[in-house]
């Protein structure tokens, strides 16, 4: 806070909250003084917070009021004699800082601040490093246990319902995001969402799913098809995309830049031809959140350090023939990296 020119902060993200504190709850406000700690939420979470903190051994005074204008009104007893507070820049809207202005914190000057907790949350401990592998762990049974499917007949959307099915019956939270499931043409779209759409002998499927495990997330992506591929094209774009990848991974160490990463991946892709048919960044962080920093791209000047926690994820897509996109989630270490995604990577079923 000192090096952001404030000498508290308020923290309104709340998944910045339950970093600092353990508090899982949809509602609350969280000050950071510089010999306290208090955070404000409403009745329904009166008795979690309590426990949650405790259970996270965190010191902090818990201030339960039925209304936003009464948690304001602790943060602004609270925060008496505070000249410099800051905001959370990324997080606070328009109207909630005209608001801290006026009346809620009228006595002091208001910083903006970016980063602060985030940049906290880059480098995992072991205890965040376990839950994600625990998370990747479970996809990895989960997609074994599904993918016999593929050659059933099922439709996309029947695959992310069993995967997510699984996910939660092997113990997981719940599913990182929005499972995709992308068959033939389908899969030319990164991000497409299952349909009802059949999976037919001979096209490329791209699965992207993950895990979440005591608030840590896992991602993974596997390319299959069924049977022999109906075009020659598809076992091309599958080595390429498996070559760009396992050099992407081999490049991952502390002291590399995120773009040193994806030029490494991105120059298998564009060798073979398809440059342009890779239409998104490499990778990106992995924790609390799905996507956090540092990131993998070519904008990237994000350097890679021991206890980060990325995914490396390039592909080919291509309109006429479907897509192809091979994810693992890693952490970096001084030489290299760890893979926590586990599941086999051959492409036929």
């Amino acid at each position: 806070m000192a090096e952001a020119n404030c000498e508290a902060l308020l923290v309104t993200r709340l998944v910045n909250a339950r970093y600092l504190t353990g508090f899982t709850g949809s509602a609350g406000l969280l000050l950071v003084l510089p010999d306290a700690v208090v955070l404000t939420t409403d009745g329904r979470y009166r008795d979690q917070a309590a426990e949650q903190l405790a259970e996270a051994r965190v010191e902090a005074r818990v201030e339960v009021r039925a209304t936003v204008a009464g948690q304001h009104e602790v943060l602004a007893a609270a925060a008496g004699g505070i000249t410099r507070l800051g905001l959370e820049a990324e997080s606070v809207t328009w109207a909630q800082q005209r608001r801290f202005a006026s009346d809620v914190f009228a006595g002091a000057d208001l910083v903006p601040t970016e980063g602060l907790v985030e940049d906290l949350r880059r480098v995992k401990d072991a205890g965040e490093i376990d839950r994600i592998a625990e998370a990747a762990r479970i996809a990895d049974e989960a997609l074994a246990a599904v993918r016999p499917l593929l050659g059933q007949g099922v439709t996309e959307r029947e695959v992310a319902l069993g995967l997510d099915y699984e996910m939660r019956r092997l113990g997981a939270d719940g599913s990182s995001f929005e499972t995709i499931v992308a068959a033939g043409p389908n899969g030319a779209k990164p991000h497409a969402r299952p349909t009802d759409r059949r999976i037919a002998p001979g096209e490329l499927v791209v699965i992207d799913f993950g895990a979440i495990v005591d608030g840590y997330c896992s991602d993974m992506t596997r390319t299959f098809c069924v049977g022999e591929p109906s075009e020659d094209i598809a076992l091309r774009m599958a080595a390429v995309v498996k070559e760009s990848q396992r050099e992407g991974v081999a490049s991952v160490k502390a002291g590399v830049r995120g773009r040193e990463v994806d030029e490494t991946c991105r120059t298998v892709i564009a060798d073979a031809g398809w440059g342009d048919a890779f239409i998104h960044g490499t990778g990106h962080g992995v924790g609390l959140e799905i996507h956090e920093a540092p990131r993998v791209a070519s904008t990237s000047d994000d350097v890679l350090a021991a206890g980060h926690v990325v995914t490396v994820e390039p592909g080919v897509y291509l309109a006429e023939h479907g897509g192809v996109r091979i994810e693992d989630t890693v952490v970096v270490t001084d030489n290299g990296c760890r893979i926590l995604t586990n599941a086999p990577k051959e492409l036929l079923v």
